[in-house]
């Protein structure tokens, strides 16, 4: 069972690898992939700072979310919910 079936999550939006040239040069589109694997993709628009969490499963949409998610993984070590 794929780890994001079920869950809400985020990532590189396909507007965003559009807009960065890379639709034709990935594998596959993160979006679509994420929707594919049963998870319930949403966003933010485009390069936003944008995390979402869903249980002990914390992404991020973009390198724009990198601070973001890691404050709140932190966040959520400290409040032992990981161990």
């Amino acid at each position: 069972k794929p780890i994001v079936e079920g869950k809400e999550v985020t990532g590189f939006t396909n507007t965003e690898e559009e807009a960065v040239g890379l639709t034709r040069i990935v594998p596959f589109l993160v979006e679509d992939e994420l929707a594919a694997q049963g998870g319930r993709f949403t966003r933010a628009d485009d390069w936003a700072s944008y995390v979402v969490q869903d249980g002990l499963l914390i992404t991020g949409q973009n390198p724009g979310s990198s601070k973001e998610t890691a404050q709140r993984l932190l966040s959520a070590l400290k409040s032992s919910q990981i161990s």
